[in-house]
Order: C-alpha cells, then structure tokens, then sequence
C-alpha cells in the first residue's frame, strides 16, 4: 500500500511499520481496537510525526497518511461528494502526540470530507496510547451545533457502536433532507461579505440582500450568510483562513455546495478558496452573468451574454487548459458560451474577435432603423433605473403591452420598444432597457450596445425609482455614475418614485419635492396623470416646435 503524505526523511524499518499497519482490520462495529492504537502510537512516537488511518465500514484500513509533529497530510479522495444524506463511509483515526483534543483542523476535515468519524489517538511520553478523543457530525438543530465531540475516552471502554450509530445519524440526516423544501434548481449556496469598516455593517447587510437577491434569481437557494471585517481582504483567500474554515463547515452542515462572495476575485484567490474548501466559488460578476444567460432572448442579447463571458473568463484563463475547470458547468457556467470555459487564450480571443464582428452587423441594421425612426419625427423615450425597479410593469402599464414582467433581478436583458399615444395626436416610443446595479464592471455594460444605443438616441429618460427600497438614494446614486460612466449624464431626465402606495402619502410628497420627481403606481394607472404631463412638459416646451433630442455627437 502507497503511504501518502510526508515520507521525506522516514526509515526503512518506519515505512514497513506503517504498510502493516495498512493490512489491519478492526472489528465493523468498533471505532478503534487498542491493538490497533498501540501500534500506531509506537509508530508515531518513533517517527515523531503523525499517523493516519481510513478505515471503511467493513473496518478495512484502505489509506495510511502520515504528516509531522503537529498535523497530518490528508490524500486527496477527489471532488465527488457523499450523497446528500450519506456519509463519506469512511472514518479518520489518527495520533496526537501531545495527547491533545481534535483541533479545529480535525473538525473541518470531519465536515469538509463529510467523514464518519474523526478519532484522535493520544501518544504519551513511552510511547503507548492513551486519552482518546471522537467527533461525528450532527443533523441541522436550534442549538447551531454542527459538531458532537467525546472525549477523553478510556481505551479500552469505549462504548460505541459504530455502525450503529452512523447508521441512526444518516437517518436523521435523511429525514432532515425530506423535510426540507428545495424549489431552487442550481444548489445551495453560502453567501460572504467582507468588510473592512466595522460601522458600516447595516450597508454590509444590504449588500448582501442584494446578492440573495441575484442569487434567487440565479436559481440558487441561500443556506448561510456570512459577514467577516477585516482592516483589508486577505490576498489569498479574501477572508481569513480561520473564518474559511468555518465557512466550511457551516457549508457542510447545511449541505451546501457553493460559495458566492460579494465582490471580484482572481483566478488565483478562487483556485485557492476552491482547494481550501471543495466548493465550487464564483464572484458576484459571475452570478450576474449567469443571470445574463439565464435571460437573454434575442439573438443580439445571447452573443452580447457570451461576448461578456468571454471578456471576464479571458484575463483568468491560465496556460493549463484545466485552469477554471471549476467554473464550468451549473450556476456560473452556463449560457450561450458554456461549451468549455477551459479554452485557450488564443480560441477565446478569435471567439471574441468573430462575436464581434457579428454585433457589428447587427449594429447596423439597428442603426438604420432608428434612422427611419429618427426621420419620423417619433420622440424617444427610454425607462431606465436600477434593477428590479419596475420599469417593465411601467412600460407595459402606459402601453398596454404585455412585455415578461418578473419579480427577479434583471428579469429585462433585452430592450423592448412601445408605442404610447398622448392627447391632441402626440405619438412616442417608449423603451425598456436592461437595469442598472451597483458596481457592474464597465465590460459587462458595454456589451451591451442594443441597450446602450437606444439610451443614446432617446429625447428624454425615464429614471424609475423604487420608493419602497430603503436603499433607494443609494440606488439613485448608482444609476447616476453609471450614467456619467457611460457619458449620458447630459441626457434630460424624469425622476419617477415607483410603488408610492408601498410608502405613506405624506413621506412619498416629501421626497418628490426633494428630487423633484413624479410619484406613480405601476400598477394603477389613475396615478399616471402628473407623468404623462411632465413627460409632454419636457417633450414638448414649445407648443409650436417639435420635441429636441440631445444626442451626443
């Protein structure tokens, strides 16, 4: 039998002891043998390091490790999990040479393998075995407790079934899953934020009810949160490496399989936090293009989806074509793009170059309809605000059309174009567009020409705003630099404050006066009034001149 982990430096005599050491058996029902502890400590204390045995079911030891004075190198048993409710069917004995209790390495590598058992062995000063400590995992409860650890323990009176009592644990453990509703068909996720400005924890929750937020949209269910501050991110691994491994198990125990961090991260620091873990990771950019793939309808929106993809995964992509591997496949790596993200550098740069070359062909024909448009004299008006604001419920509500109206993030990729007519035979176009969202990298904007190009031509903006949003000035303010990023800044914009009835009367007049707005109700009509006079105020000042677009040069 191979011996993983440190050898360097081992004897011939040591390695001999640790092969028969791989040959024995313990009865299925005993945890550990004092036979079988004995000569493992006598090995450990002679080799001064470690020692490490994975036994099955069947008590059948199938891997030796062996590590140094104060932890153990583990072989790697790949990345396919236990099933759900399962165990690994494999448990870890190992030597502590101090006598010392599990360690919080112990218990992270008890959840993040999802093993049996963990069995710490002491080893004292003659080398004979002594105090042992056991850890098993424990079925989601009130109490929080993820682990259960006994100990110390007399060798020879350990009274424990084994396969018993892993056998009752994977039941409750069954019981849990059956009882627990999944309506989310890409996984269970575990959501973190690092801060570094402890007083900003309200803005740190908010953040990350906006991450929930796209991640239900994504299709993922959120199992935990997490909130770490820290003077600055770890270069590595974000958060700290003790809060990771919390993160860990927290994972384990509420089986999730995937980590969503609330900010950007490099190749690097997501292979790094993938060894750590074993959980798929992906950065808040993913999820948003995941949305992007989930929605996109036209055949404009599904090249611009995967132009974006292109353009994010192309910096990451290293010289091995495993470097992202993780990435592909289920949430984070999906869309029209997704047929292998381990693409080299030199194919993704001609794939960007050939969807390009396409939009532009696209662009045109874009561009001599609104030529067409533009000689009709027909104004233009484009809805724009921040995700989930309610433009779409807007446009269909003045139009009387029926564009997909969904309670998600980015639920509109597309730009949708209606017709509105005012009294007196005044006639618009009124145009949906894509949402805007705080730190959107500027590439994912701007591939997103179809959208960018209608707010370019448009007479007047239509800046929705969702009144009921506690974070709504917030909100405004990010659709402000976005709009100054994209140099459309000059444009004339109406204020709308959306969802008034969600907010009493009095406090909606106040901040209508505040930002000069209209207040409305999407969905109620009869509060359209003001609008519709504001928008023939700003289309039409001049009753005897036609409506001015300013549109940059």
């Amino acid at each position: 039998m191979t011996i993983h982990g440190n050898t360097t430096g081992l004897k011939p005599g040591a390695k001999r002891a640790l092969e028969r050491l791989g040959q024995r058996r313990v009865p299925a029902s005993r945890v550990v043998t004092p036979e079988l502890a004995h000569s493992m400590a006598l090995v450990s204390a002679e080799t001064g390091r470690q020692v490490g045995l994975f036994i099955d079911r069947g008590g059948q030891v199938v891997q030796v490790a062996v590590g140094d004075a104060s932890k153990i190198d583990l072989p790697d048993f790949g990345r396919l999990r236990a099933a759900e409710a399962r165990f690994r069917g494999l448990r870890l004995v190992h030597t502590h040479l101090r006598s010392e209790p599990l360690s919080r390495d112990d218990l992270t590598d008890l959840t993040r393998l999802r093993l049996d058992m963990v069995v710490a062995v002491g080893v004292d000063p003659e080398g004979r075995a002594g105090a042992v400590y056991v850890a098993h995992l424990l079925p989601p409860s009130p109490s929080g407790e993820l682990t259960r650890q006994l100990g110390p323990l007399n060798l020879g009176a350990i009274d424990i079934d084994f396969l018993e009592l892993i056998g009752s644990l994977e039941e409750e453990f069954r019981k849990e899953v059956r009882g627990r509703r999944v309506d989310m068909p890409s996984g269970r996720a575990v959501l973190v934020h690092v801060s570094t400005d402890r007083r900003r924890a309200a803005e740190a929750e908010r953040s990350l009810d906006e991450l929930s937020e796209l991640a239900r949209t994504a299709g993922v269910e959120v199992a935990d949160r997490v909130i770490q501050v820290r003077v600055k991110p770890d270069r590595l691994y974000v958060m700290g490496r003790g809060k990771l491994e919390e993160v860990v198990i927290r994972a384990r125990q509420k089986d999730a399989e995937l980590l969503i961090l609330d900010c950007d991260i490099g190749a690097n620091q997501a292979r790094a936090i993938g060894d750590l873990t074993d959980l798929k990771v992906i950065d808040r950019t993913q999820l948003i293009l995941d949305i992007f793939a989930q929605h996109a309808l036209s055949t404009d929106g599904k090249l611009q989806v995967e132009l974006a993809q292109l353009k994010y995964l192309l910096p990451r992509l290293g010289t091995r074509d495993d470097a992202l591997s993780r990435l592909t496949g289920g949430i984070g790596g999906r869309g029209p793009g997704e047929t292998k993200l381990e693409i080299g550098r030199r194919r993704a740069r001609d794939r960007i170059t050939r969807l390009e070359q396409r939009l532009e062909e696209l662009a045109r024909a874009r561009a001599q309809r609104r030529v067409k448009r533009q000689r009709s004299g027909v104004p233009v008006v484009s809805i724009i605000g921040y995700t989930n604001a309610g433009k779409s419920t807007l446009l269909n509500a003045l139009t009387r059309s029926d564009v997909l109206v969904e309670d998600k993030l980015f639920a509109t990729l597309d730009p949708a174009s209606r017709r509105l007519r005012f009294p007196r035979e005044r006639e618009i176009v009124v145009t949906d567009t894509v949402g805007f969202i705080r730190d959107l990298p500027r590439e994912l904007l701007s591939a997103f020409k179809a959208t960018l190009e209608e707010l370019d031509d448009a007479c007047l903006l239509l800046h929705v705003i969702d009144a009921s949003d506690p974070s709504f000035k917030d909100h405004v303010r990010s659709v402000e630099e976005i709009l100054m990023n994209l140099d459309l800044h000059r444009k004339d914009r109406l204020l709308v404050l959306n969802k008034c009835d969600l907010v009493p009367p009095g406090d909606v007049a106040e901040e209508a006066a505040q930002l000069g707005a209209v207040a409305v109700c999407a969905m109620d009509r009869n509060t359209f009034g003001p609008l519709m006079a504001a928008m023939e105020a700003r289309l039409w000042p001049d009753e005897e001149s036609p409506a001015r677009c300013s549109r940059r040069p």
